[in-house]
């Protein structure tokens, strides 16, 4: 069976975003799709978790901006009166070639889900320190430690298919999508592989997985990386 190909956002999305912001008394302009440099404690907590190099990074991508909505909308308390906190949500692929911004736009869709006044409990990992992290050692648990990434609420893997494959790493990746896939949790994940290589990289448990429960979103243009050759 073919693997369903990602969806990018398109209107019934931004409409169920706008029947859930009407349905809790939100009003969409309250909802920052760029995150000013007012004071706010909960990005200032945020940025001191986020690479020097992404700390004032903005995801100033429509697709992104309506992403963050989306997760703040579904917000929910976990008890009565208690503060709404990022739960359940759709995912978000961001795909294409190196230095095109993937990770700067994944990294402003963290700042601005803290700067939106609901609770966001985030992670935020390569493919490869995922795997460097859960290598077996004395005094390390990897299985707590795969579990803590796989049922946060809110996470963000970086360059996806960029490490080398085993079915070792196989499994892993597997474990990790499927437990937020079947759970709904939110997921940016960021890939230099074209959309049609994901299944070669990562088996096709796993793209199917992220052809159903992520939205996609494709980002052309030069690497931004390298500096301009003078004339």
């Amino acid at each position: 069976m073919g693997v369903h190909q990602p969806r990018p956002i398109g209107e019934g999305t931004l409409a169920r975003v706008a029947r859930i912001l009407a349905a809790r008394d939100i009003d969409p302009a309250a909802v920052p799709a760029d995150v000013s440099r007012e004071p706010n404690p909960a990005l200032a907590a945020a940025e001191t978790r986020i690479p020097r190099r992404y700390r004032h990074a903005v995801g100033d991508h429509p697709q992104v901006a309506s992403w963050v909505r989306t997760v703040v909308a579904e917000a929910v308390p976990p008890s009565r009166g208690a503060r709404r906190q990022a739960a359940t949500g759709p995912s978000l692929l961001l795909a294409g070639t190196t230095g095109t911004g993937k990770t700067h736009q994944a990294y402003g869709a963290i700042r601005a889900l803290t700067a939106a006044g609901i609770g966001v409990r985030w992670r935020a990992t390569t493919e490869a320190d995922l795997y460097a992290a859960l290598r077996p050692r004395p005094g390390s648990d990897s299985e707590r430690e795969l579990m803590a990434l796989a049922r946060c609420p809110v996470l963000l893997l970086d360059d996806l298919g960029a490490a080398k494959s085993s079915e070792w790493t196989e499994e892993l990746i597997y474990r990790l999508i499927n437990k937020r896939y079947n759970d709904m949790l939110p997921t940016l994940v960021t890939t230099n592989l074209a959309i049609r290589d994901l299944r070669g990289a990562l088996g096709d448990r796993v793209a199917s997985r992220l052809a159903e429960m992520t939205e996609r979103l494709v980002l052309t243009g030069a690497d931004r990386r390298r500096a301009p050759v003078a004339a």
